[in-house]
């Protein structure tokens, strides 16, 4: 049947019940207006229920063609701007006729829609089966009370399951009946959220037991918008269709926001970001709807648990894929701010969730180089301003600036962008440096004046995690730092031949959660022990990064070092056997690796005037790094600080009361 024909006959049909209805009618809804379409400025009676969302049809929609339906707008419409300032989120949709098609049953619909539109119920099976299966396994018939004609009616399943069926039936996207169905979705939406709102008028009351969430899939297929090759996507054109639905979405879209902060369960907290997400296309328009989206989701990825922060990630990463560059730059600044509230104090409960956040907000500020570089830039600059005061004042308030575990989160995070962004295999996928690669020289002088600052040994906890943040940047980006002169000093005080540690019962610090050594532990045996195995484990990772050991002067640069080390262990104080034997085996895992880098030299026939030669060498020496005999090493090193690792958090949740050796 033709679309106008079908048009036609609805109309004349709501025509007829109007007639029927007599006055009866006129008590919901002006004549005329079907939609209840009234003006703004009337203020609704106790019986009479406006809905908002309602007035997007046209005052004397009777007697009209399709054409001239949908080139209708409100009286008081102005231009995109002030719709946007002036749309009031809490408005109420209480005004809606009930639908036409009542009682049929879910799967004789479904099969009806497979064989109308086989295309859409494809659609609907890949990218929504939940919707195709609603309600099938708890759907229960619930009679609604109607005695007092005051008390609002009870939203069910039988209610959900009834805009369901409009909207699957919908074949044309000029069919009221997706205005109707579209409308009742976004009323009941609206009730739920405001539901505990004295102050708010509502067209349902929520029973407990009804599930609310129901995303308009339908939208996705009448109103689809394109994914860029680049990753972003592009919205949908303003069509006819798109703006007659345009404010309904904003107002669903308002009211999900708005439920977020009386939502207590992480399922259904998740549950809410997920869907919510899927209309992030249709309301990038909205600067009000994705500020407040972007608040709501940053709030929840910084307090919320691991799985409830990832999907608030995922809708933040979606949101920052838009085309507008303003919506991207809001989302990095609100990003970094937000991390860096975050990480004031760390203790061995917050840090994995620290840590997830500095991971993934990295990954936002590499979906843009370019546009990330401006504010990389100003916040490493900022932490250059901190450092050059303190070295300036050099008081204990002007320390703290920099001897603060912000700091030092913020030094880690930008050192994970910059090794996530100028990852060597990276570039050479896309064929070019990255645009943040100027930045690594600024960031390692910052690192290393930032442990130039304070030498003191108590301050080496504080070092040694500058330097896990440097040693992630070498290994990812190639780039040769010195970083050895600032470990050599932390194994020297150990083995000086005035050290003399201290017997004494404290249990073994943790040195991922402290940035400053406690009083008590200054001298002791279990203090000496721990910070010469964590200095000679990150000299070794320094050694076997591919910057270093893959070098074709890796004999010479460790010589040095080797002279240093062996210098300490022959002057070591008595009682100092076990940091000697660790600082022994890693010197004779150093030299091994210096001879088998000298036998790979013994065939090279290029001079070192060579450039090219020496590179295409190293690049040869670096494939085959693993067998190196320090490589071995350090990898048997790293199964055992993670089986200690996970022993420690066993012994901190209670599970074995005794840490084995």
């Amino acid at each position: 049947m033709d679309v106008r024909e079908n048009m036609k006959r609805h109309y004349e049909k709501k025509s007829v019940g109007r007639q029927r209805g007599g006055g009866g009618q006129a008590e919901n809804s002006a004549p005329g207006d079907e939609n209840g379409s009234d003006d703004e400025d009337e203020q609704p009676s106790t019986s009479k229920k406006r809905c908002v969302g309602s007035r997007l049809t046209c005052a004397n929609a009777k007697g009209m063609s399709v054409d001239e339906f949908l080139s209708c707008k409100d009286s008081d419409e102005e231009d995109a701007d002030d719709e946007e300032e002036d749309f009031d989120d809490n408005a109420s949709f209480a005004s809606i006729d009930e639908l036409d098609e009542e009682g049929k049953n879910h799967l004789q619909e479904l099969s009806k829609l497979a064989e109308k539109d086989p295309e859409f119920y494809k659609y609907l099976q890949e990218n929504d089966r939940e919707l195709l299966n609603f309600g099938l396994e708890t759907f229960e018939e619930e009679e609604m009370d109607v005695d007092d004609e005051e008390k609002l009616p009870v939203l069910t399943i039988k209610h959900i399951l009834q805009w369901q069926r409009a909207l699957l039936k919908v074949l044309d996207p000029f069919s009221p009946q997706l205005l109707e169905g579209s409308s009742k979705t976004a009323c009941g939406v609206q009730s739920c959220a405001h539901m505990n709102e004295d102050d708010q008028v509502l067209a349902w009351s929520i029973d407990s037991s009804a599930g609310m969430w129901y995303t308009p899939v339908v939208l996705q297929h009448h109103i689809p918008y394109k994914t860029l090759a680049n990753g972003k996507f592009k919205a949908p054109t303003q069509s006819a269709k798109f703006t007659a639905l345009q404010k309904l979405i904003l107002s669903f879209f308002h009211n999900i926001i708005h439920i977020f902060s009386q939502l207590t369960d992480d399922e259904v907290i998740q549950l809410a970001v997920t869907e919510s997400a899927k209309l992030i296309p249709y309301v990038v328009s909205s600067r009000k709807a994705v500020k407040s989206y972007l608040k709501k989701c940053l709030d929840i990825w910084s307090s919320a648990r691991d799985a409830v922060r990832m999907s608030a990630f995922l809708s933040i990463r979606k949101l920052a894929s838009a085309p507008d560059d303003s919506i991207h730059d809001t989302i990095l600044k609100s990003t970094y701010l937000t991390l860096v509230r975050s990480c004031k104090s760390t203790t061995a409960h917050t840090l994995p969730s620290i840590n997830l956040m500095k991971n993934s907000a990295s990954e936002v500020f590499c979906l843009d180089h370019a546009a990330a570089y401006q504010h990389a830039f100003g916040y490493i600059r900022q932490l250059a301003i901190h450092l050059r005061n303190s070295m300036k004042v050099k008081t204990k308030e002007a320390y703290k600036q920099v001897y603060n575990w912000q700091y030092i989160h913020c030094i880690d995070f930008w050192c994970i962008v910059l090794a996530r962004a100028c990852d060597v295999n990276a570039e050479a996928a896309a064929g070019k440096e990255s645009e943040l690669r100027p930045l690594i020289y600024p960031l390692v002088q910052i690192s290393l004046g930032s442990i130039k600052l304070i030498p003191h040994s108590r301050s080496y906890p504080f070092h040694l995690h500058v330097i896990r943040s440097l040693l992630h940047l070498t290994k990812h980006t190639e780039t040769y730092i010195p970083i050895a002169p600032y470990i050599l000093p932390i194994i020297n005080s150990v083995l000086s031949p005035s050290a003399r540690p201290r017997s004494s019962t404290l249990k073994p610090l943790d040195f991922d959660v402290q940035i400053r050594i406690p009083q008590q532990y200054l001298k002791t045996r279990v203090y000496y022990e721990g910070v010469t195995e964590e200095a000679a484990f990150h000299l070794a990772e320094w050694l076997c990064s591919s910057a270093v050991h893959g070098s074709i002067a890796f004999p010479e640069i460790v010589v040095p070092l080797v002279v240093i080390l062996r210098k300490d262990v022959k002057n070591a104080a008595s009682g100092t056997t076990k940091e000697q034997g660790i600082v022994k085996n890693l010197l004779e895992r150093v030299e091994d690796s210096a001879r088998w880098i000298e036998q790979k030299r013994k065939g090279v026939v290029f001079a070192p005037g060579k450039v090219g030669e020496v590179q295409e060498w190293e690049r040869d020496i670096r494939a085959s790094l693993d067998d190196a005999p320090l490589r071995k090493f350090l990898k048997v090193q790293r199964k055992a600080r993670e089986k200690r690792r996970k022993l420690m958090e066993k012994a901190r949740e209670g599970e074995d009361e005794i840490l084995e050796d």
